[in-house]
């Protein structure tokens, strides 16, 4: 698992690289290595840019191990598929406990939402997953304006089936 972390933790090498300066990055949970990366890779290049986890509401294992600081079990009843687990993992939760600043969680009606967004507005196709760190900018959008925010957008496997319902709903 630590080369897995160390692997997914170089898009947010990039990312930083790219747009220094940034106050806040906006990851998607879903066994937490992606969000441990990111914290790693933060801690290392952009010290004061917080690192913000986000799961979906309907398989929050992660969110409520982290907040409880000890490992949880938790229904998986989400239907977005990237971060659909039920049971954490204990590296990233030990390094996310330690370097995340904070961790929410969304609805998956609101990932759905923030798929639509990018798909229509920025013209980028995103698979849930992809879309959940948007989704968690969204709803905290008040408390970042004005301020300089990245977000991981990790996936874009998004099925026919999948956008039919984006676009739907």
């Amino acid at each position: 698992m630590p080369a897995l972390i160390a692997g997914v933790g170089t898009a947010t090498v990039e990312l930083l690289e790219r747009a220094p300066g940034l106050d806040a990055l906006f990851v998607p949970v879903g066994s937490g290595t992606g969000a441990a990366g990111a914290c790693l890779a933060a801690a290392e290049l952009a010290p004061n840019c917080r690192v913000i986890g986000v799961q979906s509401a309907q398989a929050p294992a992660a969110h409520d191990s982290w907040r409880g600081r000890a490992l949880v079990e938790r229904p998986n009843r989400t239907v977005i598929e990237g971060v659909a687990t039920a049971k954490p993992f204990a590296l990233p939760q030990q390094i996310m406990r330690e370097l995340l600043a904070d961790f929410l969680l969304v609805d998956d009606a609101e990932v759905r939402a923030a798929q639509r967004l990018l798909l229509t507005s920025a013209h980028t196709m995103a698979e849930g997953a992809g879309a959940v760190a948007l989704a968690g900018l969204w709803s905290t959008r008040e408390q970042y304006a004005g301020k300089r925010v990245g977000v991981i957008c990790s996936g874009g496997n998004a099925s026919e089936a999948e956008l039919a319902e984006v676009l739907r709903s």
